[in-house]
């Protein structure tokens, strides 16, 4: 009997830590709508734990979601680069508050180039065209497309 309740403590004790170190966000906390959208997200592609081996719900009905993209990985010379640009400009965490070093001493490197923004009649062009191709999210809490949902119409 302690046997048991000793291992349902660790077990509880374990999943409450994995928990919370998976929980754990370097970044910033995110909001209520981050949050629902990930959900949503997660919801229309199936990636949420389905049964009580684990398995995503993707895995268990593959015909009911769409397929995953793979996404390939960095080579090591491409995480060098990306690395050597970080110390050149000081996009690198600095200090303990999380600020970077071109932001603690920002005379010692280049200024940061600002992107340009679009012009009205720009985003006007993109809107028509997300809206000609159906390329809009359609209300709900699903997060699907018009052309996912309806795509003999788009």
């Amino acid at each position: 009997m302690n046997r048991t309740y000793a291992s349902i403590i660790a077990l509880s004790l374990a999943a409450f830590g994995a928990g919370q170190a998976l929980a754990a966000d370097a970044s910033a906390p995110k909001t209520r709508e981050q949050v629902k959208a990930e959900l949503a997200e997660a919801v229309r592609t199936g990636n949420i734990i389905g049964n009580e081996q684990g398995q995503k719900l993707n895995e268990i009905y593959p015909g009911r979601y769409p397929t995953q993209a793979a996404t390939a990985g960095k080579t090591r010379e491409q995480v060098k680069a990306e690395l050597a640009e970080a110390v050149r400009t000081g996009n690198i965490i600095g200090n303990e508050q999380g600020q970077k070093l071109n932001e603690i001493y920002p005379s010692r490197y280049p200024a940061q180039t600002s992107v340009a923004s679009k012009t009205r009649d720009q985003v006007k062009a993109e809107l028509a065209d997300a809206i000609r191709t159906g390329d809009i999210v359609a209300g709900g809490d699903r997060g699907q497309k018009l052309n996912e949902l309806y795509p003999n119409q788009y």
